[in-house]
């Protein structure tokens, strides 16, 4: 057994309670030296983020435990939402002492401190994290018909071969994203059963209104929804029916910046109206960043066809936000029970903060969440510190630590790893956030999770991409991984996410080959009867919805860990080597929710590459 440490912040002997601290909430805090190290005296220094307070507090000695000294205290200092930073200071009666902060005692430099995330309590809307997610590229998923691109924003073209390949070759040295294939509301409104049976509860739609392009984030108009995908009336049908098989949609709010050929700037005079581009009289001229009107200002990434917006101005809070029938409150009503937010970190903190409040308004159980890549809870962007999860802005963010976590376990790397990147995001987030996190292994902006299971690393370059597919050796190994990193994704804490078509076996390297259509009767059944098995082990085991977790065994290839409830137990059980693998469990008796079969002893043994679901209850 391990020697305890002087202080843990995961150990409820050391610090109560985990993780996260509700606002008026007390704090309590024992550190424990050896007493062979003679400290007398502990200190904890307690450093405000957003304030820049620092204060220092004693803690009285409270007793000794076998070899170690005890010093503890019990306070209530934060009565309004802060991030925190706090570690130790101990001394002995002749002055001599040191500092203890993660990395351990030190004496001098700057502490490596403990994080405690202070957040006031509020409503996060339960269905989304109990729930499987299924994210849509809408022009991908499903077309009845081809339909007819002519006078339509852009100058696009569709593909009549349902299976072609995405275009990727620059036109004019620029990528135009102009080529569709006309997947559309109606098409996916028909395969809602299809979905139910999957399991899936939430829908989560890429960009939907109107746009010049292929992906639609370059909108041109936030109030109407794109001619090839359907109406406003569609729209409307499509969230009544997902309503009737309880299954939610989730918007992408892309609220950072618009398109340069969109109503708002109408570069190219499309729309009758006046855009920004064409008249300092334009209503829209103040909402973008002009150094020299109109050919110079300030764009997304550089990119000239996606001009940023002024989130301070007050006439486009108006328009997305605060107005009677704004952007937000509009498609909340027209059936929508959620937005994500496209790139979050550029958005400004007051600018979310009202758009959460016009979602609650609109909707007190409709869901806000949002694009972080990286830890939430202590991000920084454009040099300032975020404050996304201290009670009045995001419900939730995509949880990219996850899947880059899972996927250095499943490519080599140790459980333990694992462990420690979702203790770490455990301990920051509010506990709502981390039930409410959107877990994937896959996106729009990723390779397709089947090529990166196969372990070969993508080519350089779009030509080389274009023709990379995995071999039928590196198929079979990515599938057998693809198996248990979806046994991870839905039995882990937060809403499991699918991208459309990974269920089906799709592959595809970077973007635009992520984005190909849906393989219509050339499905992988296989793999999709597993998603379907995983589906409906969620919908049947509050355990697997609801149930904290625990962990059981995190060494090397083997990861294994619970989620129980008062009623029931799951524990999944993953072994991502090429070796047998053997678990020792303290209950004999469990049921293996994949075969039915009952599992009898203490000892288990896993096949490699393997996942095991083990039921109580």
């Amino acid at each position: 057994m391990n020697a305890p440490a002087v202080f843990d912040s995961r150990d409820a002997h050391c610090k109560k309670p985990y993780g996260a601290l509700p606002c008026g909430e007390e704090w309590c805090l024992t550190c424990r030296p050896l007493s062979s190290e003679g400290f007398t005296h502990c200190s904890v220094i307690i450093r405000r983020e957003f304030s820049g307070h620092e204060i220092e507090a004693e803690m009285p000695f409270s007793g000794f435990w076998d070899d170690r000294a005890c010093f503890s205290i019990s306070l209530i200092p934060f009565q309004v939402p802060e991030l925190v930073w706090y570690w130790f200071r101990f001394w002995r009666d002749d002055g001599t002492g040191c500092f203890l902060d993660k990395t351990g005692y030190r004496s001098q430099g700057e502490p490596q401190p403990w994080q405690l995330t202070v957040y006031l309590r509020s409503h996060t809307p339960q269905w989304f994290g109990e729930g499987v997610t299924y994210q849509i590229f809408p022009d991908r998923y499903c077309r009845l018909s081809i339909p007819d691109p002519s006078g339509l924003i852009g100058n696009r073209w569709v593909h009549e071969n349902w299976r072609d390949a995405p275009a990727w070759m620059p036109e004019d040295g620029e990528i135009k994203n102009r080529d569709f294939f006309g997947g559309s509301l109606a098409g996916i409104t028909a395969h809602l059963d299809d979905l139910a049976a999957l399991g899936v509860s939430n829908l989560y739609f890429c960009p939907i209104f109107e746009s010049a392009s292929n992906h639609r984030y370059n909108t041109a108009d936030y109030m109407k929804i794109d001619p090839m995908l359907g109406t406003e009336e569609d729209f409307k049908t499509l969230c009544a029916e997902a309503r009737r098989r309880n299954i939610r949609v989730i918007l992408d709010g892309v609220f950072n910046h618009t398109g340069s050929q969109s109503i708002y700037f109408n570069a190219d005079g499309f729309y009758p109206s006046l855009g920004a581009a064409q008249s300092k009289e334009s209503p829209y001229y103040d909402w973008f960043h002009f150094s020299e009107w109109p050919r110079a200002y300030e764009s997304w990434w550089g990119i000239s066809t996606l001009p940023n917006v002024r989130e301070d101005c007050q006439s486009y809070i108006d328009y997305i936000i605060s107005g009677k029938d704004s952007v937000v409150k509009h498609w909340l009503r027209a059936g929508a029970s959620g937005w994500r937010l496209d790139v979050a970190d550029e958005l400004p903190d007051l600018f979310i903060e009202k758009l959460r409040a016009a979602v609650e308004e609109t909707d007190s159980d409709a869901l806000l969440l949002g694009e972080v890549w990286e830890d939430a809870s202590n991000k920084i962007s454009y040099s300032q510190r975020r404050r996304y999860f201290l009670g009045t802005e995001l419900h939730g963010v995509m949880n990219y630590p996850f899947r880059s976590a899972l996927l250095h376990y499943l490519l080599g790397g140790g459980a333990e790893d694992f462990q420690e990147a979702m203790e770490t995001i455990r301990e920051n987030y509010p506990p709502a956030a981390f039930y409410s996190a959107l877990n994937f292994l896959g996106t729009h902006d990723t390779p397709r999770i089947l090529t990166v299971l196969g372990g070969r690393p993508l080519p350089e370059g779009r030509d080389a991409q274009s023709t990379f597919h995995l071999s039928s050796a590196e198929r079979k190994t990515a599938s057998l991984r693809l198996r248990i990193a979806s046994a991870v994704l839905f039995t882990f804490p937060g809403s499991p996410m699918i991208y459309y078509g990974d269920e089906a076996g799709m592959e595809g390297a970077a973007d635009p080959f992520n984005r190909g259509t849906y393989p219509w009767g050339h499905e992988d059944q296989g793999l999709l009867g597993w998603f379907t098995l995983l589906g409906q082990l969620r919908q049947s085991r509050p355990s697997l919805r609801r149930g904290g977790i625990s962990w059981l065994k995190a060494n090397g290839p083997l990861l294994a860990y619970a989620r129980s409830t008062a009623e029931e137990t799951t524990i999944t059980v993953i072994n991502a080597g090429d070796e047998c693998q053997t678990l020792f469990l303290s209950d004999r008796h469990y049921q293996n929710l994949i075969s039915g079969e009952t599992v009898s002893g203490e000892e288990i043994i896993v096949d490699p590459c393997t996942a095991l679901l083990l039921g109580q209850g």
